[in-house]
């Protein structure tokens, strides 16, 4: 197996080390392995492959991060045919949290989610997607 070093802030380790330990595993290399393959195969969905999806992304930040809230909005621009719809919320005076709702295809989505995930910086990104072409009832005139 080949020996890959990263780096992370001192706090994400006491608490990967932690879980670690709850759960457990062998070791943070585990743990580590278990999560890519995860993040991963989160975007390697042939199911939602050329239909018609709809998606929420969250991103959570510090309310005084100027550089994050740009990122938020060149995104989408640089995404206007995927982004149906985007909302600006400050929460309290430490936090925003900046939400899109996307309609496209499952490359389209994964694409961005991708760009929101790696903007440095965040607290966390989640996101969900659902296809659009299953389970709307029919509507019969």
């Amino acid at each position: 197996m080949t020996v890959v070093s990263i780096s992370m802030p001192e706090a994400l380790l006491e608490r990967l080390d932690g879980f670690a330990a709850e759960h457990g595993y062998s070791g943070r290399s585990e743990v580590v392995r278990e999560g890519t393959r995860g993040l991963l195969s989160e975007f390697d969905e042939p199911s939602l492959e050329g239909r018609e999806l709809s998606a929420v992304v969250t991103a959570l930040f510090d309310h005084d991060t100027e550089r994050i809230e740009r990122r938020m909005r060149r995104l989408r621009h640089e995404h206007e045919p995927l982004v149906a719809a985007n909302v600006h919320q400050c929460l309290g005076d430490d936090h925003c949290m900046e939400v899109f709702v996307l309609a496209g295809t499952f490359e389209s989505i994964s694409a961005f989610v991708s760009k929101v995930r790696a903007t440095s910086g965040l607290h966390r990104a989640e996101h969900s997607i659902l296809p659009l072409d299953e389970g709307v009832p029919e509507v019969r005139l």
